[in-house]
């Protein structure tokens, strides 16, 4: 379907057609599409120079980048890696985690992950997300990853604590057999997308960092979907309370104009890279990083978080998806509801759930047809929009969720 056109939370197809985008764009739009301040930035940066190598040189948007997202982010985690997308951010952060422990003359090679995880699809993302089914055909070529029960949670659930302790149980017999060799956990903190937009509290977090902190074993944040306000926080790291090792962060980093990501750690780890000896180094790198015109459109991104007051607008949203989930409670479709910023997911009780569900592209198509871009991830329904969706709008995808569920019950009937 083309696309021609955009311009806050709206998309206009060739055809003339409006799409209100209620996924933002996979996950990426921020402030909505085509914002004019982001776009003046890239335009004045792009009449000055577009693109150096970074290696041996350096420019102010990328010294300035570096200053004010590491200033939002938790103290510690100060030192920072470019590179170009979400699974490139999550494959440095490995790489990290890797190389840290061999120079500090330990080596580690295994890793710990979790069911349902979803990290991209380089070689070490996707061995760290093979649960997600998305990667059999390469499974002879991944590396060790033990994967651990994701206790994901909802509205209500009173068996959360359980399920917890339940994985909790599972880790430390991890630990006991092959603490020694691992590496680091990689985690998608508070939700999982690609899984389900699966949710976990931030006490089981709390849980994880103790017990990987009392071992010496490196703790990963995935954030590339869950940073910049996706979570009601500007990080997801802020919401949970726990600081982590290292964070990969991308899509939303350039406000979804632009390809960019990073991996940020905290200062001992940078350390242990520090030498004469070039095989000390990460050896990584990248025509593109820290590209200029990328740089230019983080910073203005970052900028707007204050002057529009988006964490804000993120906050007025979600009270929108808890008012109209409220509103559904009782219907013989929906389950566990749940919301967290500007997320808000169900999943339906069809017979055939999960991913490969028939009914995810059956309701693609019926909410496209009422100018609605809501992709399901199989039988689970869930809007993520620009945080300049305004409330009128909002309620207008709330209308045509309950409509699917009214059309899905009708089929069944």
């Amino acid at each position: 379907m083309p696309v021609v056109s955009g311009r806050g939370a709206w998309l206009t197809g060739a055809d003339g057609r409006q799409y209100l985008d209620l996924i933002a764009s996979w996950w990426v739009i921020t402030h909505g599409h085509a914002h004019p301040r982001v776009a003046r930035a890239i335009a004045r940066q792009a009449e000055t120079l577009e693109q150096v190598i970074f290696a041996g040189f350096t420019h102010e948007p990328a010294v300035t980048l570096a200053r004010e997202l590491t200033a939002l982010l938790p103290p510690g985690l100060g030192r920072l890696f470019f590179s170009d997308n979400g699974s490139t951010a999550v494959e440095v952060a490995l790489k990290i985690a890797c190389q840290y422990a061999l120079n500090r003359g330990a080596p580690r090679t295994r890793f710990l992950a979790f069911e349902g995880g979803y990290h991209g699809d380089t070689f070490g993302a996707m061995a760290a997300g093979r649960s997600s089914g998305f990667f059999r055909a390469f499974e002879s070529l991944m590396f060790a990853v033990d994967t651990l029960p994701f206790p994901a949670t909802w509205e209500g659930d009173e068996a959360v604590g359980r399920r917890e302790a339940e994985s909790l149980v599972i880790l430390d017999a991890h630990l006991e057999r092959h603490g020694e060799h691992y590496a680091a956990l990689l985690v998608e903190p508070l939700i999982q997308g690609a899984g389900g937009m699966r949710f976990c509290r931030p006490e089981f977090l709390a849980a994880l960092a103790e017990r990987l902190r009392s071992r010496d074993i490196l703790l990963i944040f995935d954030e590339v979907m869950t940073g910049f306000g996706r979570t009601g926080a500007m990080f997801a790291c802020d919401k949970a309370g726990v600081v982590p090792d290292l964070i990969a962060l991308s899509k939303g980093l350039t406000a979804g104009f632009l390809p960019m990501a990073v991996t940020v750690c905290q200062e001992r780890i940078y350390e242990a890279f520090l030498g004469e000896e070039f095989a000390l180094a990460l050896a990584h790198g990248h025509s593109f990083t820290a590209n200029l015109l990328g740089c230019a459109a983080a910073v203005a991104s970052l900028e707007l978080f204050a002057e529009e007051g988006t964490l804000a607008r993120v906050a007025a949203i979600e009270a929108i998806h808890r008012e109209r989930l409220r509103g559904l409670q009782g219907h013989p479709l929906l389950r566990r509801p749940r919301v967290m910023g500007a997320v808000a997911a169900l999943d339906l009780a069809v017979a055939d759930g999960g991913y490969s569900a028939k009914v995810g592209p059956e309701l693609k198509r019926f909410f496209l047809e009422r100018g609605l871009l809501i992709r399901p991830l199989g039988n689970v329904v869930y809007l993520m929009p620009p945080y300049c969706l305004e409330a009128e709008a909002l309620h207008r995808a709330w209308d045509g969720v309950e409509a699917a569920l009214e059309w899905v019950g009708r089929r069944r009937e």
